[in-house]
């Protein structure tokens, strides 16, 4: 009797990869869990993400550019991101009164970078600065007290306008307001780990998911009970996957009027090294 094996040690991954399981992140992962088996790939709503990458749960995450300000040491690590520039779809304000006479806003327990940018359009554009509340992840919106609603992800793609006095699309807000793009999330990466095994393999995923949108629109179409024709026109005309010299410009003006704010540090610099794709 040949003597019996003992069992192999668990192998530890390259890098533990934490990515948004929202519709806009499908082409910055599109093959990447076959193209490099070596990481453990998990996904969550933005929020976690950045909470599992500041606990060093995640090694890198595709967590809410405004994580910038809050955990300076955090750095880029690919020149991949979810932007926009224009009308995003997946980003809503939805008022039940006039922008002008908003008192109370709840915010989509998701968000965070888009729970800055309301605040900052709604003081700049309506001139308000409302009580905030949250809105849960599970929660109807028709039960939650307050004048005006914060949804992102596919809630918002999912959700009915008509009930509500307007609409604001805040990728079309803050583009036709300031004339820049703007970023939403972006990978990063923990201060200690070295990413740099791991940056090729995210740009690789991005340019995979660029050229095949139709096959993940096809797919995602399905899965989620949408036309078609709507998911290839959000993935391919509403996002923008690459992080270029309007989109740092966009990143600074969002930074420095969330400071002027107090939403954020004033002291806050981004550092973007050379991880920007001209498109």
């Amino acid at each position: 009797m040949s003597p019996s094996k003992s069992p192999r040690p668990p192998v530890r991954p390259l890098a533990r990869v934490g990515a948004v399981n929202y519709l806009n992140t499908k082409p910055l992962v599109h093959g990447l869990a076959d193209a490099a088996p070596e990481l453990a790939l998990s996904y969550e709503v933005p929020s976690r993400l950045a909470d599992q990458l500041a606990s060093a749960q995640l090694d890198v995450a595709l967590a809410p550019v405004i994580e910038l300000a809050r955990h300076p040491e955090w750095s880029f690590v690919s020149s991949a991101c979810i932007g926009c520039r224009g009308p995003v779809l997946s980003v809503k304000l939805l008022f039940r009164t006039e922008p002008g006479k908003v008192r109370r806003l709840a915010l989509d327990e998701g968000s965070r970078t888009s729970v800055v940018l309301a605040q900052i359009l709604l003081a700049e554009i309506a001139g308000v600065r409302p009580e905030l509340t949250d809105l849960p992840l599970g929660q109807s919106i028709a039960d939650v007290d307050a004048d005006a609603l914060l949804v992102i992800g596919d809630r918002a793609i999912y959700q009915d306008e008509s009930p509500f006095v307007e609409a604001w699309d805040l990728g079309d807000r803050w583009c036709r307001w300031t004339e820049l793009p703007f970023v939403f999330a972006v990978w990063m990466v923990r201060p200690g780990f070295d990413a740099s095994a791991v940056e090729g393999e995210l740009d690789a995923a991005r340019d995979r998911g660029v050229v095949d949108l139709d096959a993940i629109a096809a797919q995602q179409a399905e899965r989620m009970r949408l036309p078609r024709e709507m998911v290839i026109k959000y993935l391919r005309d509403n996002l923008n996957f690459y992080l270029a010299a309007g989109e740092r410009r966009g990143l600074e003006a969002y930074f420095a009027k969330a400071a002027a704010l107090g939403l954020i540090p004033s002291e806050t610099g981004l550092r973007f090294d050379d991880r920007t794709a001209e498109r």
